[in-house]
This record gives structure tokens, C-alpha cells and sequence, in this order.
């Protein structure tokens, strides 16, 4: 059996220069880090470009499920280029009071430096960017048109816009590619260059014995150039509004249920198509990533759909997703990929079948365990109960961090973590690593441990409140924090618990 570990740490949280983590030294650093901590797994959140202003800024709600994010771009690396002058970055204001990222500073400030390089660049001549655009074109060329238009129509949803754009008529689409030529050319440009940069990461990491797991949201968002592109994959009428979206009922995130927004997937066109578009988006998050993380992957079993005019989750009823046809088409055709099934929340009898089936591991997350109405032999999310065809986890993006989530525990919950340790003295600046401990010697094959909970972190550095938007997705390292002291106990106990890897050169 192998056994091993990983650290969960956006690339928006590395302590990058100007304002957000990117593609940057501190990535490659990260990367060395991770390596001489004995670790196998870098896990990311989505890659996926974002809003910006006081929205939620989610990765989870992005305007492509195929573009990256060109705020990850390294700023530092065009300077070498010669195509940006450091006193040009070191004069743009991007940092933020607290040092957490401003995405509104970014929108401001970065995107018109990376103009001045996609002005300063002969991209007409280099084959590397032509190839990117031939092999890329069957997404690209939708996408960098939304996002011209965005511009255009000063960052109002799609469905505002005119009727003729709003509807995707070819003549209007013609019409704007036209009008907004070198507009859509910089947004190719920009998408160029992130691929280039990543994938120049990803290299890297693989080389220094380091596997990257990525995360895709089973959705994507409304206002997005797949849904305004291609309006036949989804529950939408003739207006292109979507007649029923996406969310959950209550949960452990949310007592009430949560309204997500997302349009619904038409099941029966994917099917009659061969799933082709999932069967590309998966092919396309392969040449990302080395391992794909799927949210929200019950969805697939069972969907909850919400009437497009409620106010609350409470309205909703499931409906039945394509089930295991979809993944025996994804491997027939792609061959067998790793994925993790992200299980949480509501589970059923069918969901543990399609998961059970598939035989992609689940996740486990050990914040969920200490139910005082559930410990013991039947709780799944208890350590000594993992499987080990499983992932697990202290929390996740979602959760508190381990010392937010203990102090905010009752007391009697908070005995039953004590009594679980059997460790009555045990100091609180000690209960995280004894609780990733925990996780560590369970039998799960693969453990991923948010860097946050290393840290023994609060909650102030929480990375999302699920139904809550505007502080969300924020929080970065400081520089610093990643000292030689805290790698030589990662190293130590993941060497002790077995989960060491020994492909590092």
C-alpha cells in the first residue's frame, strides 16, 4: 500500500510580491518546501479567473471552466522579459491594509500592467502563441470575446447585454470580434501566458517528486462564457435565463440550505452527445493537473434543483444525474484518470454506489467526526474508521481552521475531542498537531492537511465561509512562515506515520 501526504494552500495564498501568490519564485520555493517536508501533494483551489469588487471573488464561481486566472501571472518574469520595468510593478498599488488580497486593487491596477506587456510584445510572431491558439481555439476564442465584452459593457452580466450579443447571433458575435480585435487578442495573449507559467510550475513540481491535485467545481457560474456560449448544455429557456439552479438542502454548512445560483446541466443533451463536453473539460483538466479533485460530486448521483425564483433552499427537490454512464464514457475514452469524489454533505445509499463504483477515493474530513449524537463505531468521519481507498482531511476550504473549529466547540464537544485523544493535559498549542496525527496514522491512503492547520491558525485566516460573501477567498502566508522548524516536523511525522515520499530526487 502506499501511504502519503499533501498540503492544501491556494496559489492565492502564497506569499507572492504584489498583491496575490502567482506563478512567482515563492511557487517554486513552495514546491522545494514541500519536497524537503517529505510531502506527495501540492492541492490548489480552482485556477479559474474570478470577479473582482464585492462580489466573492470564487473560484468556484468563475467566468470560464476552462481560462486561468491572469492574476497568477508572474509579474516578475514579464520584467525579465523586458516587456515591464520594476519601477513600473513597484509603483502599482495592489497590497491591501491587512495583507490580504484586494481583488478590486488587482482589477485596477495589475490587468492594465499586463496590457502594457501584451502592447510591448510581438506575440504575431511567435509560434509557441499561434500553436496555443490553433490547439486551444475550440474554447479560447469564446472566452476571450466574453471577456472583451465584459470590458465593454463595464463588467455587467451576460444577460444584461443586448439582445443580439446576449443570444450569441453570429452576425453580433462577428460583429464584436471586429470591433474589439485587439481587445480579444490581449485576453488570448493573457491566456498564453498563464498556460506557459503554469504549466512551467506543474513541470517543476513533478520533477522535484511533487504531484499536484487540482480542484474543478461540478458547476460553473451564470455569468460565464460557457453558459453564454453554449446555452444548449444547460436548464435555460428561451431567453437563455435558467429555469432552475443549483444548491443543497441544510447541511453542516448551513442549517437553512444554500441557493448557489449555478444553471442545471441538460443530462439528456450531454448524454445524446456523448458527454463530449465533459469528456473535454476532463481531458482539459488532465493537462492541469495531476490528480482532479471534483466538487460536489454527489451532484452527479443526484442533483438539487431549486426553482429559478426561490428565495430558499427550502423549495428544492432532486432530480437524477447521469450516474456512472457519465465516468464508463470518460474512462472508454480518456482511459483511467485519477480523481478524488468529493462526498461531503447530504449522502444516500446511491451516492455511496456511484462513488463505491467508480472506484475513485472519497474524502473524509475529521472536523465532521465529533458529532455528540454520532461517535463511535458508525461515524464515517472518525479516523479509526477510514478505509483506505479514501482522502482524508483535518478540514478543508470550507471548514474552520482546527483551532477556530476546537475553540468554538461546546464543552461537552470538546471533551469528546479530549477523550478521543485520551489525552486529559494535552496543551491547546498542541491539540492541531496531535489532531493531524490523527489523520496521519489512519489507514486513509492519502492525507491532505490545510497548511493553515500546520500553522495552528484561527480562524481569521479561514479561507471560506460557505453562504457568505465579500471576506471570502482572501487570506495569504506571510513571509516567514514557512520556516525550517515546521518543515522538519512535517517531515518527522510523516515519516513516522509512514507516508514519506521517496520519489524526491
Amino acid at each position: 500500500m502506499n501511504r502519503s501526504a499533501g498540503i492544501l494552500l491556494s496559489v492565492t495564498s502564497l506569499p507572492s510580491k504584489y498583491g496575490i501568490g502567482c506563478f512567482d519564485g515563492s511557487a517554486y520555493r513552495f514546491v522545494d518546501w514541500l519536497a524537503g517536508a517529505g510531502q506527495t501533494y501540492w492541492q490548489i483551489l480552482p485556477l479559474a479567473p474570478v470577479s473582482h469588487g464585492k462580489s466573492d471573488n470564487s473560484p468556484y464561481q468563475a467566468f470560464s471552466a476552462f481560462a486561468g486566472n491572469p492574476y497568477f501571472i508572474s509579474l516578475e518574469a514579464r520584467v525579465e522579459q523586458g516587456v515591464l520595468t520594476q519601477g513600473e510593478c513597484d509603483a502599482a498599488d495592489f497590497d491591501s491594509a491587512d495583507g490580504r488580497v484586494d481583488y478590486q486593487k488587482l482589477h485596477d491596477n495589475r490587468l492594465p500592467l499586463l496590457r502594457k506587456a501584451y502592447e510591448r510584445s510581438d506575440i504575431s510572431r511567435d509560434p509557441a502563441y499561434q500553436q496555443f491558439v490553433q490547439e486551444n481555439n475550440w474554447w479560447l476564442s469564446d472566452y476571450a470575446l466574453f471577456m472583451a465584452l465584459k470590458g465593454f459593457f463595464r463588467e455587467a452580466p451576460w444577460t444584461e447585454w443586448p439582445e443580439d450579443i446576449r443570444l450569441h447571433w453570429g452576425f453580433a458575435v462577428d460583429y464584436y470580434h471586429r470591433k474589439l480585435y485587439y481587445d480579444v487578442e490581449f485576453q488570448k495573449y493573457l491566456q498564453f501566458q498563464f498556460f506557459r507559467q503554469w504549466w512551467a510550475l506543474k513541470d517543476y513540481a513533478n520533477r522535484r517528486g511533487i504531484q499536484i491535485i487540482g480542484d474543478i467545481p461540478i458547476y460553473v457560474s451564470p455569468d460565464s462564457a460557457d453558459v453564454w456560449a453554449h446555452p444548449e448544455l444547460f436548464q435555460l429557456n428561451e431567453q437563455n435565463q435558467p429555469t432552475a439552479v443549483a444548491g443543497c438542502p441544510p447541511d453542516a454548512f448551513s442549517a437553512t440550505g444554500q441557493i448557489w445560483g449555478n444553471p442545471l446541466y441538460r443530462w439528456d443533451y450531454h448524454r445524446s452527445t456523448g458527454f463530449d463536453w465533459w469528456v473535454s473539460r476532463l481531458w482539459h483538466s488532465f493537462r492541469l493537473y495531476n490528480v482532479v479533485r471534483i466538487d460536489h460530486f454527489r451532484g452527479f448521483d443526484e442533483y438539487f434543483s431549486i426553482p429559478c425564483d426561490s428565495t430558499s433552499a427550502l423549495s428544492g427537490h432532486w432530480e437524477r444525474g447521469p450516474g456512472l454512464d457519465l465516468f464508463r464514457t470518460v474512462e472508454a475514452r480518456l482511459g483511467w484518470r485519477r480523481i478524488i469524489a468529493e462526498d461531503l454533505g447530504y449522502m444516500t445509499d446511491s451516492v455511496r454506489w456511484l462513488v463505491r463504483n467508480t472506484g475513485f477515493p472519497n474524502m473524509k474530513v475529521l472536523e465532521f467526526g465529533f458529532d455528540p449524537d454520532d461517535v463511535g463505531a458508525a461515524n464515517d468521519y472518525l479516523p479509526h474508521n477510514y478505509g483506505e481507498n479514501c482522502v482524508a482531511y483535518t478540514g478543508t476550504h470550507d471548514n474552520e481552521t482546527l483551532v477556530g473549529w476546537y475553540q468554538n466547540l461546546s464543552p461537552a464537544v470538546g471533551q469528546l475531542v479530549r477523550d478521543y485523544l485520551c489525552d486529559e493535559s494535552l496543551a491547546d498549542e498542541r491539540l492541531p498537531h496531535a489532531l493531524i496525527a490523527l489523520v496521519l496514522r489512519s489507514r486513509a491512503n492519502d492525507c491532505i492537511i490545510p497548511i493553515q492547520d500546520w500553522l495552528g491558525c484561527d480562524n481569521r485566516c479561514r479561507m471560506n465561509v460557505p453562504s457568505t460573501v465579500g471576506q471570502n477567498w482572501r487570506w495569504r502566508l506571510r513571509g516567514g512562515e514557512l520556516t525550517a522548524e515546521l518543515q522538519s516536523q512535517i517531515l518527522g511525522m510523516t515519516l513516522r506515520f509512514g507516508r514519506m515520499n521517496w520519489d524526491i530526487p
